[in-house]
């Protein structure tokens, strides 16, 4: 028998029956069925037939469970539906069903629907029967086109979609190419042995197989959990329930996959040594410490710990170096709880003798369940077990209440009887006794009392103990009352809480309803005008269509009417022919009839005498020329009868030729009414056409301006949002660089010129403004990014140079709306100019420039000669100082002695020890530069280097430039202190300064240097030689100082005690007047540094030496100044994190240029 309904591959079975063919048709999936029945073992049609209709009931049943399953819905995928697929491969021993239902899914159209599939199909393959491995493998191609459509796509259920078929492709591979592994990866530790095998190639082989598997596992539980939060709240909702529902197929591939790498990898260890395996270790210990926090995250979370107990993996992966770890492994085992039917219908979690309010509606529920997933019939909240904690100490209570009360009663009764038979015996004790008081009952007296007071004892205590049962059950009932007040309490509070839910679940299917709404409206609207935008070229398209048939059909016309001009003037001239044939024919009829009429006339005259003479010749005797005669009259007679009957020929003709001219009039007539007729059709049809196409061109025109409008619409919308961020305070953190402002400020001058030209354009075609469009969207997005950037880049500008470029920006932008509104209005078209906007564009582009970097004005190509240049200038400079202080120590040991002597020669010895560790940092420096250029520049040239690397070569050449400069403050300072002409604190601030200008040179250098260089652990050292020998130089000027204001001691014996008084005050005003400059100095110190700071890098200090000049030669003399007597401008630096500066360098603080 032969099964098809539309599958790409049909089932075909057999039935041994007699040849019969059945046309079935399946009444709930809608598929035919054509059934053969061929003859097979002697089964009869009617059993085929039952075969065939079950047959049917599977393909409906398997059709409607993947409906079910596989569908657009943000919600996992229910258990009972992909087990009845399940069943269904194992019914049919195969995926035939599934697959012929599952290719005619839209998933190219819905990122959860081809999620959904590809959970189904993973479930599958587990679950389903064996068979299914081998007919998945058939579609292998749609799988992985599924994979690679959503995988191009910016979806986050595409993205989880794209993995998700690496992961079912590499599964599909693994099982075929190892058929021991079922899909369900269940084999025991003698399968995985005889699959491993004895071949150590096969074991490594197998090993990274599974590898490969658990990373696409793995891979995939990341990526869910990227998407999610792990919060319990997500987990139980329907949208991240969907993402975490394939996560418990990966757990418990990934279980199994774990303890075979384990056990592979040790049978490994056993056949390999380790070295070769450390790759292998590495990749295990990262997936396990992936897998583990995998299981970790997964147990956190409410959603699986009702459908799957997730194993714990140990804190440390296993040793498998040592042999015997193998017995302390324990293979993970995932447990899946079974399940409670799916008929049954969850129970209430909370149940309280009032039921629910019954004016909730039953849709605010739906709306809850929609938000946030349907019920767990497990897992409670908070509130949820407080109110049944609370249920149960009720019950608990109500019952020893209820208790209590049934022994209080039984009590009472008991007490009741007690003394009902007390006042029983003591009446009839009393009765008793009067006999026996008289006889023998003072003898029986006493046990009467002792019976009578343990009576009373014992009723003493059935009376306590009841009142203590009273105030039991009364305490009780206030803690019941308690009890109750708190679940109404609890009770309200959960109901607020329903409320809340049902107004947030409301709300947020509002917003739902809302977004939709708004998305439906935007995707009509987008629908819409693409319909009329296509409709509009479709009738542009036919307009132009009809107008080239109306100039052919025109051309047609013109071409027939000039045929029918030529016919008429042929007619014309044929008829003027006519005409004159007939007027000679006329004249020639006129001719003949005179002649036949003189003839005539002849004739008769000539009968006249003949007849005349014949009488005369019959009276007289006949004469012989009688027949002479009478010949001469046959002749003429027949002459004349010729005459005739050419004068009959001829008006005959003259009739026929007067008819062919009156049916040439006619015809000509009829030509000319009809050639008129048409022309004034194709004249009314040219008209139509002229207006339709003058109407086509204004729809056109038109048209093209509703685009220009709106194109400057749009424009005007993004330049006031540029113009916005002016004075936006958000806008106040983004900065961005002056370099970046000018490339900006430059291409939208650019944008300006091609504006001008496609306005130009425009006002000379108005058909088309496709160049103004593109010019116009050019030109706003670079103004308004120039805008922008301005404002970025005045944050970091000072005061001024800040507002000018934000007045600029102001300007440009309200220049830029007001073309952007004349571009708007037809009649203002005319006269916009676009070239308005160039001014502002310029000033921006110029105070960009202004606010550029300028601490060398020269071309990036002389950058390698000026370091070169500089370094050796530096190193020229510091020589000269050595040099000076030497002549400085020789001039002063003759010029001074004892005790300036010694403070001289100290400090010029400081001096000289630090120009040493200098000149010493400098050749390092230099050593390590070139290491720097030689590793870096690769096959490019040392110029090619340093113009490529121009900001760290400017750098480079600030600091050498500042170490020149210091050295050369130092000398002129030591000089100044050793002639008594300065003081010993401007030999202080320059030591600070050197070792400052030091630091920039250490830093400048080891941007760009190996942190394991020699060089540089050099330079380090030789950094820290210089700030010892600038703090040897400090501590020689100040104890030098001290032992010179030690010589000059005050004295005051002589002064009177009024004199003393007076110098004292005379002091202290001294005192504050220099507190008062110390402050202002202060300040005034502030201001210099900061304005400093402010124009470092951007201008240059006056005076400062061409740098592109070679520096003159220094000049002998103590009183002269080395060339380099300029400080360099210094920016600060505090953006780059290449290498971090710290205490070990030897650099305490300095500030970096701007490279």
């Amino acid at each position: 028998m032969c099964v098809s309904w539309g599958s790409p591959q049909p089932v075909r079975a057999r039935v041994t029956a007699a040849p019969l063919h059945l046309p079935l048709t399946c009444r709930k999936s809608q598929s035919c069925l054509c059934v053969s029945l061929s003859p097979f073992g002697g089964v009869s049609p009617r059993k085929a037939a039952g075969w065939v209709s079950d047959l049917c009931l599977l393909c409906s049943s398997q059709a409607i469970s993947i409906s079910k399953a596989i569908n657009t819905q943000e919600a996992p995928v229910k258990e009972k539906h992909a087990r009845r697929i399940i069943l269904g491969t194992h019914h049919e021993k195969g995926a035939f069903t599934f697959w012929s239902y599952a290719i005619g899914l839209p998933l190219p159209s819905s990122s959860i629907l081809s999620w959904k599939f590809c959970h189904v199909l993973h479930k599958v393959l587990r679950d389903g029967h064996p068979n299914v491995l081998h007919d998945c493998q058939r579609y292998r191609s749609n799988i992985r086109e599924i994979g690679d459509l959503w995988g191009h796509l910016h979806d986050r259920y595409g993205q989880l979609v794209n993995v998700y078929t690496k992961l079912l492709l590499t599964k599909i591979s693994f099982h075929l190419k190892h058929p021991q592994f079922p899909a369900g990866l269940e084999v025991t530790d003698e399968v995985l042995e005889k699959a491993a095998g004895t071949d150590v190639n096969n074991i490594f082989q197998l090993t990274v197989e599974m590898f490969d598997y658990m990373d696409c596992e793995l891979k995939l539980s990341e990526s869910v959990f990227r998407q999610l939060n792990t919060a319990i709240a997500v987990s139980q909702m329907s949208s991240g329930q969907c993402r975490l529902a394939p996560l418990i197929q990966v757990i418990q591939d990934c279980s199994h996959l774990y303890h075979y790498t384990v056990k592979l990898m040790f049978k490994l260890h056993s056949c390999l040594p380790a070295d070769t395996l450390q790759g292998h270790r590495d990749r295990f210990h990262e997936q396990f410490h992936s897998l583990r926090n995998f299981f970790r995250r997964a147990s956190d979370m409410l959603y699986f710990k009702r459908l799957i107990q997730i194993p714990r993996l140990p804190e440390g992966p296993p040793n498998f170096l040592r042999a015997s770890a193998l017995a302390e492994h324990i293979k993970p085992v995932v447990v899946i709880p079974e399940e409670a039917p799916e008929d049954e219908e969850p129970e209430n979690l909370i149940e309280i003798s009032t039921g629910p309010p019954a004016g909730e509606p039953a849709v605010v529920a739906d709306l809850f369940e929609q938000t946030f997933g349907p019920p767990n019939g497990s897992m409670k909240d908070d509130r949820d077990l407080q109110i049944e904690t609370l249920k149960r100490e009720v019950d608990s209570l109500r019952a020893e209440l209820d208790k209590i009360k049934l022994e209080a009663q039984r009590y009472i009764s008991q007490l009741k009887g007690q003394v009902n038979t007390l006042s029983a015996s003591g009446a009839e004790r009393g009765r008793w006794g009067v006999g026996w008081g008289r006889g023998v009952g003072f003898t029986a007296f006493p046990s009467c009392t002792e019976r009578a007071s343990a009576t009373e004892a014992r009723y003493s205590k059935l009376k306590e103990k009841h009142s203590e049962l009273i105030n039991t059950h009364a305490e009780l009932l206030r803690k019941n009352a308690d009890t109750a007040k708190q679940l109404t309490v609890t009770q309200q509070s959960q109901e607020e809480v329903a409320r809340v839910k049902e107004q947030l679940a409301f709300q947020v299917e509002q917003v739902k309803r809302e977004s939709e709404m708004k998305l439906e409206e935007q995707s009509d609207q987008l629908e819409k005008l693409k319909r009329e935008l296509e409709a509009k070229a479709g009738e542009l398209v036919r307009a132009q269509e009809a107008l080239s048939r109306t100039e052919q059909s025109g051309s047609e016309l013109s071409l027939r009417l000039d045929a029918l001009s030529a016919e008429k003037d042929e007619l014309s001239s044929a008829v003027r022919q006519r005409e004159e044939d007939l007027l000679a024919a006329q004249s020639l009829v006129r001719e003949k009839e005179e002649a036949l009429s003189q003839e005539q006339q002849r004739s008769s005259r000539e009968r006249g005498e003949l007849q005349g003479r014949l009488a005369d010749k019959v009276a007289a005797p006949p004469r012989p020329s009688g027949s002479e005669l009478s010949l001469r009259l046959d002749a003429l007679s027949a002459e004349k009868d010729e005459l005739s009957s050419a004068v009959r020929q001829r008006e005959e003709d003259l009739l026929a030729a007067q008819s062919l001219v009156r049916e040439k009039e006619e015809a000509l007539s009829q030509e000319q009414q009809r050639s008129s007729r048409e022309r004034g059709e194709l004249q009314g049809r040219l008209a139509d056409k002229e207006s339709q196409e003058q109407r086509l061109q204004q729809r056109l025109l038109d048209e093209q301006f509703a685009v220009l409008r709106s194109t400057a619409a749009e424009a005007e919308g993004i330049l006031r949002d540029a113009v916005g961020k002016l004075d936006d305070p958000l806008h106040l953190r983004c900065t961005s660089s002056p370099d970046y402002l000018v490339s900006r400020a430059q291409a939208a001058l650019d944008a300006v010129s091609a504006l001008e030209k496609g306005h130009a354009q425009y006002l000379t075609s108005r058909a088309d403004a496709s160049a103004l469009v593109a010019a116009l969207t050019q030109f706003t997005h670079l103004a308004a990014d120039t805008i922008v950037h301005g404002s970025a880049t005045s944050h970091l500008a000072p005061t001024d140079p800040a507002d000018r470029l934000i007045d600029t920006c102001r300007e440009c932008g309200a220049r830029a709306l007001e073309f952007m509104g004349q571009l708007q209005d037809q009649q203002a078209l005319l006269q916009a100019r676009p070239g308005l906007v160039r001014g502002p564009l310029q000033g921006i582009l110029q105070l960009g420039q202004e606010l550029k970097p300028k601490s060398l004005d020269v071309r990036q190509e002389e950058l390698g000669a000026m370091v070169d240049k500089e370094m050796a200038a530096t190193s020229a400079a510091i020589e000269d100082a050595v040099r000076r202080i030497e002549d400085m120590m020789n001039q002063a040991r003759h010029a001074s002695s004892g005790v300036k002597l010694e403070v001289n020669e100290r400090i010029l010895n400081s001096c000289t020890d630090l120009m040493k560790a200098i000149r010493l940092l400098v050749t390092t420096s230099t050593s390590l530069q070139k290491e720097i250029v030689e590793s870096g520049r690769g096959a490019a040239t040392q110029q090619e280097f340093y113009a490529k690397n121009s900001r760290w070569t400017e750098g480079l050449i600030s600091a050498s430039k500042a170490v020149g400069w210091g050295a050369t403050q130092l000398v002129e300072s030591a000089d100044k202190v050793v002639l008594h002409t300065g003081k010993y604190e401007e030999l202080i601030v320059c030591s600070h300064e050197i070792a400052a200008s030091t630091a920039q040179l250490v830093a400048a250098s080891k941007v760009k240097a190996n942190k394991h260089s020699p060089h540089l652990s050099r330079l380090q050292e030789c950094s820290r030689a210089v700030n010892e020998m600038a703090a040897n130089v400090v501590a020689s000027t100040k104890s030098g100082q001290e032992q010179i204001e030690d010589r000059d001691t005050m004295d005051f014996s002589g002064l009177s005690l009024i004199k003393l008084k007076k110098q004292e005050m005379e002091t202290q005003v001294r005192v504050l007047e220099l507190e008062k400059t110390l402050e202002v100095e202060r300040v005034r110190l502030g201001e210099l540094r900061k304005q400093h700071y402010m124009l470092a890098g951007t201008v240059g200090a006056p005076g400062e030496e061409d740098p592109g000049r070679p520096s003159p030669a220094p000049r002998s003399g103590t009183s002269k100044k080395p060339p380099l007597a300029q400080k360099p401008s210094v920016a600060p630096r505090q953006d780059h994190q290449d290498h971090q500066l710290d205490k070990k360098d030897g650099i305490c603080s300095a500030q970096l240029v701007n490279y």
